[in-house]
Formats: structure tokens, sequence, C-alpha cells
């Protein structure tokens, strides 16, 4: 597995659904260097089950992530039809209807691979017939990425175990502290904590005080 972390994000020109509804045929990740931080996450497939909670949950705090001006963009394996239908459909019979912000088509794996979250590989067999060793699914892969398009977080957990998008919003408010203080986060920080100076003067002063 792949730490990107300190590294420019990957960046790919895909097929999406965009304002809940809408298909784009060139979206791309370079659109916000410059502009807006994103949590880019990856989910295993559309009409399943935890995705939804996952994904409806991003949609609950959506609002929280733009006021830090956070763009939140999702993506998958499956087809801009499937996620048009699954956006379509109503939370009572398993969809996602009323989720706003992007789904991307991964429908050749290529982004799911340069994030090295897909979970499994293709390989040839001893007759060289070409096979998918694994689940040719995304990880539930999720990177904060900076304005400058860097990746400053990640995190990848296995097909049953759903995130918590509290985490990822409690990140992007650990990087945007240090970014704007110059003090790091220390355990368990959230917002409205005291940050410490990076250096041992610094942390022996935080230490003492608490």
């Amino acid at each position: 597995m792949s730490v990107l972390v300190g590294k420019k994000a990957p960046l790919f020109e895909a097929e999406a659904v965009i304002n809940g509804g809408e298909f784009t045929e060139k979206f791309t990740l370079e659109q916000y260097i410059g502009k807006k931080y994103v949590i880019f996450f990856f989910y295993p497939l559309d009409f399943t089950f935890v995705c939804p909670t996952e994904i409806l949950a991003f949609q609950e705090q959506l609002e929280a992530f733009e006021k830090r001006g956070v763009m939140v963009v999702g993506c998958s394996v499956d087809s801009k039809f499937s996620h048009w239908a699954w956006l379509n459909t109503e939370k009572k019979d398993g969809g996602i209807k009323g989720v706003t912000f992007p789904l991307v088509s991964d429908l050749s794996k290529t982004i799911s691979e340069n994030y090295d979250v897909l979970a499994g590989e293709y390989d040839y067999n001893e007759d060289g017939e070409a096979e998918f060793d694994g689940a040719p699914v995304a990880y539930r892969g999720l990177f904060l990425i900076d304005k400058q398009g860097v990746v400053r977080h990640q995190v990848v957990n296995d097909l049953p175990l759903g995130r918590s998008v509290k985490e990822a919003l409690r990140m992007v408010d650990a990087l945007q502290f240090f970014e704007e203080n110059g003090e790091v986060c220390p355990a368990d920080w959230h917002a409205g904590d005291e940050g410490m100076a990076a250096t041992q003067e610094g942390v022996s002063d935080y230490l003492a005080r608490h």
C-alpha cells in the first residue's frame, strides 16, 4: 500500500455525476488547486450496504466541510449511469437521493490503482489468460488534499469497515489550525483546543500545562 502523504495527489480526468444528477465528461481534481481543500474518498460499490451510510454521512456534514473551504468528492468503480441511478433512488429503497457532491466513475479502475486502493490486481494464469486476484473494487480510502494539491492525510479501511466522517472533519480542522497558527496538534486535538510549538520547549510547556 503506497503512502501518498507529502506527495502530489494523482490527477485524473474522468466521467462523474455532479449536483445530484448532472453528467460531466471531464471531471478533475485539478480544478480545485489553489482554491479549495479536497476530501477525496473511495468506496467499493453503488447499491451496497455500508457505502450509503458513509455517503449520506458526508452529505449531512457537507455544510461543515464547505464552511472550511473543503470540496468533498466520492469515487467508485461504478459507471456514471450507476451513480446517476443510485442518486435518483430514495433512501428508503437503499438509495442516496439528496446527495449533491460529485461522484466520480472509475470504471477502468485506473484512479483506484493510482491511489493504490484497489482491493486486488490483474495477473496472468499458467495459460496466459488475464485474471483478477482479489476484489475488483476500491478499499475505503480517504485522502485530505491541501490547496497546493498535496496529500496531507490518508486512511484506508478494509471493505467491511465504515469510516468516521467526524474524524475527516477533525483532520481538516487540524491541518487548517497548523497552517494558520504554525503550531502542531497533539493527540486527540479538536477545534478550540490548544496547539503546541514544534520545539522541545514548546512540547515541555504544553505538557506542563496539562
